[in-house]
């Protein structure tokens, strides 16, 4: 069948009016040790290298342009009817009726059975794509996940060369069965940040926030309102509240956007205009809702507010 040109699934899929499922997709690799090997999935899939990796249980490489040239035939025409080579054939390419390339320029050649026309390895190499059908029989759905714990079963691998045993019912000697559970706290922290951030920056969950607030003056080091931030935040620290006080002298923008971008789940601004209404500010970083707090109260207003 003469396919001039076309070289992509999808181009001879649109000039045959097929599907791109309906067509075999031949993927040429070296093996270490066994030379070039043909792959071949459905032609809506896609490879899984760790999976014919592990499949294989050794290594290999994508055959170069030239290997391809010189052993199978012009790429983008590539079939595994003839071809002479090993054939790992994806399970998901059951018999039927296939188009693929019959190793030859400009050509193709349709209804091809993989269970007729050629001799092949089968394994489970190809991708899992969203709106596959699981073995249940219910639809795949492809979510963003982090591991955060792990769960290893050990068996007795390590407890037979420890002579590690226990007495089993009839008082026989046997090797420890062992597990090995595990939580990582740097992934669960990473896990956090990721699935509470919003464009600002972070927002800490309250339970592992590495400070409780952020006091932030507005007052320069010589000015009479940095007293009494500082006198606040000594407030702030007496009476037990994790607190991270920002007394640099730079601009209240910049200021304010570090702490948005830091996440605290309660921020605090020390301003000259709110002290002299006798008030700080409080903003919660999740709900964004704000409150004036009384100066003389300020600390133990906080410390309420956090166990609330």
């Amino acid at each position: 069948m003469d396919t001039p040109g076309l070289t992509k699934v999808e181009e001879v899929a649109a000039h045959l009016g097929l599907p791109p499922g309906a067509f075999i997709k031949t993927l040429p690799i070296i093996v270490e040790g066994r030379g070039m090997v043909l792959v071949l999935l459905r032609g809506d899939h896609r490879l899984n290298e760790i999976k014919l990796r592990n499949g294989m249980k050794t290594d290999f490489r994508q055959a170069s342009t030239e290997e391809i040239e010189d052993q199978l035939g012009p790429v983008g025409y590539l079939g595994p009817v003839d071809s002479g080579l090993p054939i790992i054939k994806d399970a998901a390419l059951t018999g039927g009726s296939y188009v693929s390339g019959a190793n030859k320029p400009n050509t193709h050649l349709k209804g091809i059975d993989p269970d007729r026309d050629f001799e092949s390895y089968e394994m489970d190499v190809r991708t899992v794509e969203a709106g596959d059908v699981a073995s249940g029989g219910g639809t795949i759905e492809i979510e963003p996940a982090i591991e955060i714990g792990n769960i290893f079963k050990l068996g007795t691998r390590y407890s037979e060369p420890l002579g590690a045993t226990y007495l089993d019912e009839a008082g026989q000697e046997r090797p420890i069965v062992m597990g090995s559970y595990g939580i990582g706290p740097a992934r669960i922290v990473a896990a956090a940040i990721e699935q509470g951030a919003d464009e600002q920056g972070i927002v800490w969950p309250a339970s592992i926030a590495p400070w409780q607030a952020h006091l932030v003056s507005l007052a320069k080091a010589e000015d009479e309102e940095r007293a009494a931030a500082d006198r606040i935040y000594e407030e702030l620290i007496a009476s037990g509240v994790e607190t991270l006080y920002d007394d640099r002298d730079a601009g209240p923008g910049e200021k304010l956007t570090d702490a948005e971008l830091l996440g605290c789940p309660l921020r605090l601004v020390v301003g000259r205009r709110g002290l002299a209404e006798g008030i700080i500010e409080a903003s919660e970083r999740r709900s964004g809702d704000e409150h004036k707090l009384p100066v003389e109260e300020a600390a133990q207003r906080v410390a309420e507010m956090l166990r609330g």
